[in-house]
């Protein structure tokens, strides 16, 4: 009946064989898909019906949801054959019986920002058409920096003058684009300056310019932070007082930065800068590369010439007692520390006199260095000793005679008759300097103060003597004592003199005394 029925309306159903291309993926009976070279292609039976890019998921999707839409096939064939979600064919099919096949293509809506309106985004474009910065226009119309950052980014602002804005700076190198960089330079490990070192042989260079590059991952970068603080020192000063400019690629300012640098780093020889990578090294001074061992060498024999380190120090200890004393701290000035500190010598190209090492408790070979400081420890100066015979050899031969000199703020000599208990400044140093005969000396012919432990103190005093006293120390601390005073005479009767004996009761009973010439 059926098949009279079709007769009858002149149609009869077609049957479809389920045909597949070689190496096509089963999607359903009727299609399948290839995929080769890149390219997706969609059969029906054995002829191609669509075709995309393998990455156009625009177009997989329209097309796959379209054959769901049409029952050419069902939604779990697409999951099973694609392994795509089960969510995101149903998204797909709903958005292709909504908005069609231009549904899939077109660009996606942004949300419209509450903060730039349309008049806000109006009144911030008139802004800058007069030339107002990005800054300015925040803080006129009252919206964040970035806000106005991303709408011109996202062009809802233009900025006038864009053709004229300075270029975005290169992206910062890493270690290993310039380890590669500095291999690869013809002139030698890191002369990536060859322009400049070519100028600099002939004498048409007085030294490199200095120009710091972007980078990542530098060797011993942390001593840029350090630079500040070497700057606030002096470490720039005086430069051209005291040391000749140097001929060539390297200027003394540079060569100068460099110990600084390799003092910092603990690169404590010459010798040792050839175990650095000399590039590295140079980017902290804006530079291609540091000079090598043997050029190191020759500058500093050029920058030691007629003592002119001595010279440099010399200005540079006078620069640190005058800032003090412009700085109010007149006791920091007018007292200060001698202390002894001895090196001992490794080497073997001569043999430097014993003395004894306390931190290792033996009489080893060295020099012995005298340190001038504050009251809170900063150096003025030191005094080398090959040859040592004491500290009071030392402070009347070599440090007095500095001090005189150049310690500021000292009184006049009318200052000093009229007082006679007026000294022109204090020195303070440990037991090993205690000597009444010395200290009558200093007192007698240049008017020093002096100040000490007692080598020698006499019976105990009575505990009913100290009074709780507060005491400021140098960094500021308030700290209460159990002091007491009197005059006392030390040393003979022929070289002995008259100083102030002051006593400190510790907890455990024991008096710690100092002496001091110091009277006022």
């Amino acid at each position: 009946m059926r098949t009279q029925r079709f007769e009858e309306e002149g149609t009869l159903p077609q049957a479809l064989l389920p045909l597949v291309p070689v190496g096509a993926t089963r999607i359903n009976d009727r299609i399948s898909i290839v995929r080769q070279d890149g390219t997706w292609t969609y059969f029906c039976g054995v002829d191609a019906i669509f075709q995309h890019p393998e990455h156009d998921l625009q177009s997989f999707r329209m097309f796959t949801s379209q054959l769901v839409c049409q029952a050419v096939c069902r939604q779990v064939d697409i999951v099973r054959a694609f392994g795509v979600s089960v969510n995101s064919v149903k998204r797909n099919v709903k958005k292709f019986r909504e908005e069609g096949t231009k549904g899939f293509f077109q660009p996606h809506k942004r949300r419209q920002g509450n903060v730039l309106t349309d008049l806000v985004l109006v009144q911030a474009q008139e802004l800058l058409s007069r030339g107002a910065s990005r800054q300015e226009v925040s803080d006129e119309l009252g919206i964040l920096y970035d806000t106005i950052r991303k709408a011109i980014n996202q062009g809802r602002l233009h900025e006038p003058n864009l053709d004229e804005a300075p270029t975005p700076p290169a992206a910062a190198s890493d270690k290993s684009d310039r380890s590669l960089a500095d291999a690869s330079a013809e002139m030698g490990n890191a002369c990536t300056r060859p322009g400049e070192r070519v100028l600099a042989s002939v004498g048409m260079l007085s030294g490199a310019p200095t120009r710091f590059e972007d980078c990542r991952d530098v060797s011993f970068g942390g001593v840029l932070c350090a630079l500040p603080a070497l700057a606030a020192n002096g470490l720039f000063e005086h430069l051209k007082k005291s040391f000749p400019q140097l001929p060539g690629y390297y200027t003394t300012l540079q060569v100068v930065t460099l110990l600084a640098y390799m003092a910092l780093c603990r690169i404590k020889t010459v010798e040792q800068l050839q175990y650095e990578a000399p590039g590295e090294l140079g980017k902290l001074m804006g530079l291609d590369r540091v000079p090598e061992v043997r050029c190191l060498r020759k500058k500093l024999a050029q920058l030691s010439q007629d003592d002119a380190p001595q010279q440099w120090a010399g200005l540079l200890s006078q620069q640190w007692l005058q800032t003090d004393s412009e700085l109010g701290d007149s006791d920091a000035v007018g007292t200060l520390y001698v202390d002894g500190h001895v090196r001992v010598y490794h080497g073997k190209a001569t043999k430097p006199p014993k003395r004894f090492v306390s931190r290792e408790r033996l009489c080893l070979r060295g020099t012995t260095d005298y340190w001038v400081n504050n009251a809170l420890g900063l150096p003025f100066f030191s005094v080398e000793r090959p040859v040592d015979h004491g500290m009071l050899e030392a402070i009347e031969s070599d440090i007095v005679p500095r001090l005189l000199k150049d310690v500021p703020n000292q009184p006049s000599q009318q200052e000093l008759d009229h007082d006679p208990c007026l000294c022109r400044f204090a020195i303070v140093f440990d037991r090993e300097g205690y000597s009444p005969k010395f200290f009558k000396k200093m007192w007698e012919t240049h008017r020093i103060g002096c100040i000490t432990y007692h080598k020698f103190p006499k019976d105990t005093w009575s505990q009913e003597e100290f009074s709780h006293t507060q005491v400021t120390l140098p960094r500021g601390e308030s700290v209460s004592m159990k002091l007491a005073e009197r005059g006392s005479w030390i040393g003979s009767k022929k070289d002995g003199l008259w100083v102030r004996e002051s006593r400190k009761l510790t907890s455990s009973g024991h008096q710690v005394s100092l002496i001091s010439s110091v009277y006022s």
